[in-house]
């Protein structure tokens, strides 16, 4: 008698657990839906691009913040005229620079983003003249320092984000952690690199 008791007792006491401990159906598929609906729209914008990148070269889309924005502005000041982003995004920095009177062109593999920064482009009205996108694999070219150094001319400025040309001596760098951004002179990185002017 007494066993059946606790048995009785055990079986009152599991169920008036407090709501929610118990698994829901319910709240079980949204979970699965919310999860999945998620990974299709990160699928979408990431992996256009990701599956054209040499496996050692995959950079994954990371939106500039406001503050690495801002730390490219900063390494810009004084400068003028054209301006190429390399892998641009959602547009980001080819929208803030073509404001300041750069004309900018950004190149990006994915076409997800690049059909979203082409259409803010349009809707927020800025001219082609400003702000142009390609959609160009530049990681299908050979190395892109070396292509850089080969082909840029002397007064040119490389700013890179996030991701710095380890073997240049960078000009300058503005911000910290994932907003920094370097400035390398090509000049100064030729000179650098090859200081007797060997070819």
């Amino acid at each position: 008698m007494e066993d059946s008791i606790e048995v009785i007792l055990q079986e009152e006491k599991f169920s008036r657990s407090p709501p929610g401990s118990q698994n829901s159906p319910t709240l079980t598929a949204l979970t699965g839906a919310l999860l999945t609906g998620g990974y299709c729209v990160w699928r979408m914008f990431m992996l256009p691009g990701a599956r054209k990148i040499p496996i050692g070269l995959k950079v994954p889309y990371l939106p500039s913040s406001t503050a690495q924005t801002l730390s490219v502005m900063k390494l810009l000041e004084g400068r003028t005229g054209r301006l190429a982003d390399l892998g641009s995004g959602d547009g980001r920095l080819v929208f803030a620079t073509s404001s300041v009177g750069f004309q900018c062109t950004g190149y990006e593999i994915n076409s997800m983003l690049l059909a979203f920064s082409r259409c803010k482009a349009h809707w927020t009205g800025v001219p082609a003249s400003q702000a142009t996108f390609v959609n160009k694999d530049f990681w299908k070219m050979e190395m892109l320092a070396e292509k850089l150094l080969r082909e840029l001319a002397d007064d040119v400025r490389v700013i890179a984000c996030r991701f710095p040309f380890s073997q240049w001596p960078s000009h300058a760098s503005s911000g910290s952690g994932l907003d920094q951004a370097w400035a390398y002179d090509i000049n100064t990185v030729r000179l650098k690199l090859n200081p007797r002017g060997q070819v």
